[in-house]
């Protein structure tokens, strides 16, 4: 199998070498992620600027690294369109700083870079964990995870989204299977803001999960806030 993979946290994010680590016995892996963080960047295209790009040095092996002055979305398309002389098997994305679950989804640019990649055929598969949590849960299940995945299939337009809840091994209470996507999202914006020197405000925004017991029972928030690993799957919007 040859496997492309991609993050929004940028090309040194401990959760990018994790999941690389995890799916590396399955066949050859390609990395190409942003240089820069690109967290709520959804399936945004760099269109008017020129976007630095370089080969970098990866804690794990792999095939080729390359950092990209742009979004998820764009790491998928030059690595398509540019890099790579061949069509990939799989696009893995992820591990994603913050969970990826409710109508936060429809924010990521974790998913953004599925979207681009099922767009263009190639099946995709999403992993978030809990925003500065350990990946101890995520680098225990994601192998056994991922190929059973992969063997499940998917539509094409389908991406498989994964959430790791936080903790440790000892915490983790199980996997909950096809979760549907909360009605609500699980960070709340909550803004602040200053004066600027010259008299505007200058906002700044801050998201706030919600707590236990709010999200419905089934969904994918309930699943993670109460501890599971949440599996579900995520519709491209234009497919």
């Amino acid at each position: 199998m040859r496997i492309l993979t991609v993050n929004d946290d940028g090309i040194r994010s401990p959760g990018l070498a994790a999941l690389v680590r995890a799916v590396s016995g399955f066949g050859e892996v390609w990395v190409v992620a942003p240089s820069e963080q690109c967290s709520g960047m959804s399936q945004k295209l760099s269109l008017f600027n020129e976007m630095p790009l370089r080969e970098a040095d990866f804690p794990v092996p792999v095939k080729g690294a390359w950092s990209l002055g742009g979004t998820p979305a764009d790491c998928v398309k030059v690595a398509l369109d540019h890099l790579l002389d061949f069509k990939p098997d799989y696009v893995f994305s992820g591990v994603n700083d913050g969970w990826n679950a409710g109508f936060d989804i429809a924010y990521s640019g974790t998913i953004g870079a599925c979207y681009e990649a099922v767009m263009n055929g190639i099946p995709a598969i999403a992993f978030s964990a809990r925003m500065k949590g350990e990946l101890e849960i995520a680098e225990r299940y994601m192998p056994e995870l991922a190929r059973e995945l992969i063997d499940l299939g998917q539509k094409p337009g389908e991406i498989w989204n994964v959430n790791f809840p936080g903790g440790t091994l000892h915490d983790v209470r199980g996997i909950l299977r096809e979760r549907r996507i909360a009605p609500m999202q699980l960070y709340n914006g909550v803004f602040s803001s200053r004066v600027h020197p010259e008299g505007y405000k200058m906002l700044s925004q801050q998201g706030v999960p919600i707590g236990r017991g709010v999200a419905p029972e089934g969904s994918d928030i309930a699943a993670v806030l109460d501890g599971y690993i949440s599996v579900g799957k995520i519709m491209s919007p234009v497919m």
